[in-house]
């Protein structure tokens, strides 16, 4: 189905699209906002450039796909603690999000989708992000692994990932189970839902038996083919949905800035369901 208020121009063949012709800084109709909201569902992606949000706009956009998040170790900036500071320079050895992974799911209701508007990028290149497919790689098993998948629940651990040097310290980190296999609440589509941020181990199983699947699963997700690799420009937004994708922040810039501030958006617990027996939720109203 044609776009009528926006224009859509997918980026691979699999996942990501490129949105023109909407400006964010200005109100958007109900209708635009749909067809945004439509083309990120059918993307799990989606790139806007030359946006030249403020911190108000860029919140605002958020708000117009649910609740907004609050991060559970970060530092936060004061008075807005839905933004995420995301920056690296001459002082910096790490960043965030050095492997792929989904953001925060560890929280027991892991966010739906994030947004991240740059205005600062390495002056030479790099500092791009790598984007998966979720449901591209869980489609791609072979049937038996599929089957066995499907029955699975995993825990995604925030400990490991918060307890260190740039997060906070002074509170409990969530701990979550999730179902391997989660079914999309929009599309009915089922994805692969571990990752080798957070997830720690399967339940049911043998700590070498877990490890050898998880690990199999792991490298399964990098395969090259599943993804595409995202080129940042100053006041790009990129939205992505952490439901059926996976991201890779790359560190390929030191000494250089890179600076930016992340929305997050709330989602609900994960859940399992065979194709067909969802009731899903109009994409509107989403």
């Amino acid at each position: 189905m044609d776009f009528e208020t926006i224009h859509v121009r997918k980026l691979n063949p699999h996942i990501g699209a490129e949105i023109s012709g909407v400006d964010l800084t200005g109100p958007l109709s109900g209708h635009q906002e749909a067809e945004i909201h439509r083309a990120w569902m059918e993307n799990l992606v989606i790139v806007f450039r030359d946006q030249a949000l403020s911190v108000d706009q860029h919140l605002a956009f958020g708000r117009r796909f649910g609740e907004l998040h609050v991060h559970p170790a970060a530092h936060l900036p004061d008075g807005h603690p839905e933004i995420l500071v995301i920056k690296a320079d001459e002082t910096s050895r790490h960043v965030a999000g050095e492997e792929w992974h989904t953001d925060v799911s560890c929280d027991a209701e892991p966010p739906m989708g994030s947004l991240l508007h740059l205005t600062e990028v390495p002056p030479d290149g790099g500092g791009d992000t790598l984007f998966a497919n979720m449901y591209l790689a869980f489609e791609t098993l072979s049937a038996p692994i599929r089957s066995l998948l499907r029955s699975l629940t995993a825990i995604h651990d925030g400990k490991h990932v918060y307890e260190r040097p740039g997060y906070r310290n002074d509170r409990a980190y969530p701990r979550s189970e999730h179902p391997v296999v989660r079914t999309h609440p929009v599309t009915g589509r089922q994805a692969l839902f571990v990752n080798r941020g957070f997830t720690t181990r399967i339940l049911g199983m043998s700590r070498p038996e877990s490890d050898a699947l998880l690990q199999m699963l792991f490298r399964h997700i990098e395969t090259p083919e599943f993804s595409f690799r995202l080129h940042w420009a100053p006041n790009s937004l990129a939205c992505w949905d952490n439901r059926c994708a996976q991201h890779h922040a790359l560190f390929d810039y030191f000494p250089h800035r890179r600076y930016g501030h992340r929305v997050t958006v709330k989602g609900d617990k994960p859940f399992y369901r065979p194709e067909g027996e969802v009731p899903l939720r109009a994409v509107a109203a989403e």
